[in-house]
């Protein structure tokens, strides 16, 4: 005869799961940063590839917010616009280097969506 298996009883109290984002203290999401590198082919990665990549991304938009707040503060308003935000990036050396051409794409986008 088999051994039965007891469900449930255990002598120590089951830990709650915590998310990678959570003990990285991290905004972005890991586990979704994982699965789009794991779908767009990059299949060998390490286990702080995911963490690493959440970090660089919460970081820049962290930035870019942070100099958009600051042009909207200029203009006495208290929303970021997408205008301030395309501001902030064609100001900024660093963000103009990393978001390349994009940024003046946006920055007409908005021009041509305020005149209609």
């Amino acid at each position: 005869m088999a051994a039965k298996k007891c469900k449930g009883i255990s002598s120590k109290p089951r830990k709650h799961p915590v998310s990678r984002s959570t003990r990285a203290q991290l905004q972005f999401p890991v586990s979704r940063v994982e699965r789009y590198l794991r779908e767009n082919g990059y299949l060998r990665l390490s286990a702080c590839t995911p963490v690493f990549l959440a970090g660089i991304l919460e970081y820049l938009t962290a930035s870019a917010l942070h100099l958009a707040a600051r042009v909207a503060h200029r203009r006495h308003k208290k929303r970021i616009s997408p205008e301030h935000l395309a501001r902030a990036l064609e100001k900024s050396e660093q963000l103009r280097q990393v978001f390349g051409d994009s940024t003046k794409a946006l920055l007409d986008e908005i021009i041509q969506a305020k005149k209609k």
